[in-house]
This record gives C-alpha cells, sequence and structure tokens, in this order.
C-alpha cells in the first residue's frame, strides 16, 4: 500500500522538485520540436486566418494549437497512467507515488505595440503573464487566503492534497503549469516555463503568499514571484524555469520578463 498522508512539509516540496526537473529536463530536451511545433502553423497561415480567434491578437488565437504541440510531447514520451477524472487539469495522470496535474497557460504580448497597420487597436496581455498567472479552481489544492486591497477572501480549489484510492492506498496531489507567451507582431515564442504550484498542505508554511486576487471573485492566480522558490529544501531550489528564451527578444521584452530571465534560467546541469 502507498500512504502519503505522513508526509513531511520537507518531503511534499522534495517531491515537488523532483517532478519539476523531470518534466523541465525533459521539455527543455525537446525545445527545439516545440518551437518547431509552434511555427508550423504559419505553414498553412493562408487557410486559417481570419477563421478563428478574436483577430486581435487574443488569448485564443494562440492557445489551442500551442498546447496541441505541447501536451502530444508529454503524452508520448513521459507522462503516467492517464486519468479520466472530470476535476482535473487538461493532463492528469498517476504515477507510483503521486497524482500529476499539468496545465498550459498561453498568454500573448504585442512588446508594446499599441496599433496595428489599419488603425485597430491591440491588447497586450503580457501583465498577466510576468509575476503572476491564473489558476483555476480544477487545477490547484492550495486551499487559503486571498488578499486584497480591500480585506480578504477565501480561496477553496477543487483538487484535494491528498488523493485516496478505493484500495486505500494515498498517493500526494502535484501541480505544474507550463507557460507559454507569443508575440503577435513578430510570431515568435518570446519564453516558455514550467512552475510548480505548491500542494496545500504547504499553506502552513507559505500562508497567502501564493494566491493573488483574479479578475473574477473567487478566482486566482499563482503569485509566482512571491513564492518563487522550494523554501523548505536545502539551498532553495528554484519553483520556476525557463525553458525556452527568444534569442532575439527585444530590450523592452527583456525589461519586462527580468523575474524570469534573471531568477529562473538554471544551468543545464543541473
Amino acid at each position: 500500500m502507498h500512504d502519503d498522508t505522513n508526509l513531511t512539509l520537507e518531503q511534499i516540496e522534495l517531491l515537488e522538485h523532483k517532478y519539476l526537473l523531470k518534466y523541465w529536463y525533459f521539455l527543455k530536451y525537446v525545445e527545439d520540436d516545440i518551437i518547431y511545433g509552434f511555427q508550423s502553423k504559419y505553414d498553412i497561415e493562408d487557410d486559417w486566418k481570419g477563421l478563428y480567434g478574436t483577430g486581435n491578437g487574443g488569448i485564443s488565437d494562440f492557445a489551442v494549437g500551442s498546447e496541441r504541440i505541447i501536451y502530444a510531447l508529454l503524452n508520448g514520451k513521459i507522462a503516467g497512467q492517464p486519468n479520466s477524472s472530470p476535476v482535473s487539469s487538461d493532463l492528469f495522470f498517476e504515477i507510483d507515488d503521486a497524482y500529476i496535474h499539468i496545465d498550459l497557460k498561453s498568454v500573448t504580448t504585442t512588446d508594446g505595440v499599441k496599433y496595428d497597420s489599419l488603425g485597430n487597436k491591440l491588447t497586450d496581455n503580457i501583465g498577466d503573464y510576468n509575476t503572476s498567472i491564473f489558476i483555476g479552481e480544477n487545477q490547484n489544492s492550495y486551499k487559503g487566503i486571498i488578499v486584497k486591497q480591500k480585506g480578504q477572501e477565501n480561496y477553496n480549489p477543487n483538487l484535494p492534497t491528498i488523493y485516496i484510492k478505493k484500495n486505500g492506498d494515498k498517493k500526494i496531489c502535484l501541480t505544474y503549469l507550463v507557460t507559454i507567451l507569443t508575440n503577435t507582431i513578430t510570431n515568435q515564442t518570446e519564453l516558455i516555463s514550467i512552475m510548480s504550484v505548491p500542494n496545500g498542505k504547504l499553506e502552513q508554511h507559505y500562508g497567502s503568499r501564493p494566491l493573488k486576487a483574479g479578475k473574477n471573485p473567487g478566482k486566482a492566480r499563482f503569485n509566482f514571484e512571491e513564492c518563487s522558490s522550494f523554501e523548505l529544501l536545502e539551498n532553495a531550489p528554484k519553483r520556476v524555469r525557463v525553458i525556452h528564451s527568444n534569442p532575439d527578444m527585444s530590450t523592452n521584452m527583456q525589461k519586462r520578463l527580468s523575474l524570469y530571465l534573471n531568477n529562473f534560467v538554471p544551468f543545464i546541469s543541473e
């Protein structure tokens, strides 16, 4: 029988870190395949342009296609036993010592360009990416308090901290986000990262720091700027690791993404 109910907080972080490295190493290994897959849509752009998305560089223009590439690579190479639970991230599977949730977050930027060639106003969503990112109730187990400018509110996600199987086995719930930032002006992928969202049991240590108010009541963002390390582990390794950054990134973009570029770009030998 596998029983994770007696894990210490440090042991939980050890597992979170273990699988963060596993998935980061794999995605880093297939980095070229990811970027090639992201660019493949432009080979047939004339057949889909104007038929899908918001038309102003919105998130829906790129999210579905980008997620298809990442999920195909993960499902084909590294995921464990898929689980059909309807309350889960898009990718949810069981391994020997955990249940793993992986969700993709696709965000677009115009790198400061405000209008297109026809004078239409463009939307730059980089503020939804550079210090915190939206997370759904079915994508995490971190029950806690969201501190707001005026008061606070309780946040209650839908995932358990520990899964209990019918046979009595108990396994930790681990959550990871793969984030993608696409430049709608240049069609370049500016940055891809993977990050570990703390298990809900770690609320004893991190308190309200991992949570930030979403755009709507009851919704939350993972505030990785305030929760960027495995603080209970030796040397406090980072919870966020960059998979890809655009080598031709503009100076403005480098400034906007400085949190990633200055803190979350590890040596490949780590």
